[in-house]
């Protein structure tokens, strides 16, 4: 059974960090994409950051380029989402998923495997 699970959320002050984390379990991964999610009151499940389980480019949507990060460790079946210079339109529920559809990486809906979520809420 296939198994994503977020940590890492949490409330922070405007210009803050915070990394999230995924675990995943339940089958090899190697030929998925993993991405992260958000969403917020509201507003349509919004595409974050996409990569390739076996590495490559990794792609972001605008508004988080050169703040957030996203990564894997391949050893420890997890992917991380550090993200920094938070503010508050970055406040959302984030939510990680893995598709093998890789010409789709950023629409939602085209992604197999859904973690719960984490709430990160960013204070101005």
């Amino acid at each position: 059974q296939v198994q994503l699970v977020e940590s890492g959320g949490g409330l922070v002050q405007a210009g803050g960090s915070l990394r999230l984390s995924c675990a995943a379990s339940g089958r090899t991964f190697s030929s998925y994409y993993m991405g992260w999610f958000r969403q917020a009151p509201g507003k349509e499940r919004e595409f974050v950051a996409a990569i390739w389980w076996s590495g490559g480019v990794p792609y972001y949507t605008d508004s988080v380029k050169g703040r957030f990060t996203i990564s894997r460790d391949n050893a420890k079946n997890t992917m991380y989402l550090q993200m920094n210079s938070l503010n508050p339109e970055d406040t959302a529920i984030y939510y990680c998923a893995a598709t093998t559809s890789a010409y789709y990486y950023s629409d939602y809906r085209r992604y197999n495997y859904w973690g719960q979520g984490t709430q990160v809420t960013v204070s101005s």
